[in-house]
């Protein structure tokens, strides 16, 4: 799970569970597990920057007790206790904030974790993760079901849906017939390139934004040699919005030997954004692909 990168300013209750030990505590934390409860939660663990991000738009954030490292949007879920990192869950960690649902996107994990806390004494709902705005629908109504919020569901898809339809029209229009080859680059860590491939976050926002992902030799996020990245010949990079030695800048994009050749670092074409916001695929998708979309074309309202 990519977006949603920061230092949490909440305590982390994530200490790490080794898979070894599950089994030995597994019968302990089920003893400490939350009591069934008939009536609706009120007592929520959020799990996924969209699946939090969700909540506070159908306004059920008052049932919020805990969230992930990864929900990071709005800034006030920041306040809330941190469970750690969506695929890096402690059944310990979950269980301390004494939760009666987990809401939890789809992939969270480890495996052996998520069969503790679905053992345990209360409601667990995955949360379906589609890179599309179709995708984005299914999370809103799936999380508005599980809230018992389905009229406010049902309000809060239509107006993402008719925003999303919007943002892809503008995004086709500012396009034309001349779309350009984008390069995400997701980590630049020892100057070794990772790119995003087929199926990912970041070859769904491209396309949505009117451009082709200069990327279709393989699936999923990889680490590519220097003359691969300069045969792909992006006109843009794409990155998130981050600092550190796997963030990209204007600088480091024409001194790393894989990405100066080619002609988005030749012309400076770089589009950095928020991580979560730019792979989130949640309420904010739609401004994402409009402000991209601008971003790629120079296009105007």
């Amino acid at each position: 799970m990519i977006p949603g990168i920061g230092k949490p300013k909440s305590p982390d209750l994530g200490a790490k569970c080794q898979p070894a030990l599950l089994g030995a505590v597994t019968a302990a934390l089920l003893l400490l597990s939350p009591i069934a409860r008939a009536d609706t939660p009120q007592r929520i663990l959020s799990v996924g920057g969209a699946v939090t991000e969700i909540i506070y738009a159908l306004d059920q954030q008052a049932r919020l007790v805990a969230r992930d490292s990864t929900s990071t949007f709005p800034p006030e879920a920041s306040d809330l206790p941190n469970v750690g990192y969506a695929r890096a869950l402690s059944p310990e960690g979950v269980l301390s904030v004494d939760p009666d649902m987990i809401l939890a996107s789809q992939g969270s994990g480890p495996p052996e974790s998520i069969e503790v806390l679905k053992q345990a004494n209360l409601r667990y709902v995955e949360v379906p993760e589609t890179y599309s705005a179709a995708g984005i629908i299914s999370k809103i109504t799936t999380i508005a079901a599980a809230l018992d919020q389905q009229e406010a569901g049902s309000a809060l898809a239509e107006q993402v849906g008719a925003d999303l339809q919007s943002a892809q029209d503008f995004a086709r229009a500012a396009a034309g017939d001349h779309r350009k080859r984008v390069l995400f680059i997701l980590s630049t860590q020892s100057g070794r390139i990772t790119v995003g491939g087929k199926g990912t976050g970041a070859d769904a926002i491209i396309t949505m934004a009117g451009a082709v992902n200069a990327i279709s030799e393989f699936d999923g996020y990889k680490q590519m040699t220097d003359e691969a990245i300069t045969a792909a010949a992006p006109d843009i990079l794409l990155a998130m919005d981050r600092g550190g030695d796997h963030g990209l800048t204007l600088e480091s994009m024409t001194s790393l030997p894989a990405l100066m050749l080619t002609p988005a670092a030749q012309n400076g074409q770089l589009v950095r954004m928020d991580g979560l916001r730019l792979l989130g695929f949640g309420p904010r998708t739609a401004t994402a692909v409009k402000d991209l979309s601008q971003a790629f074309y120079g296009a105007n309202e």
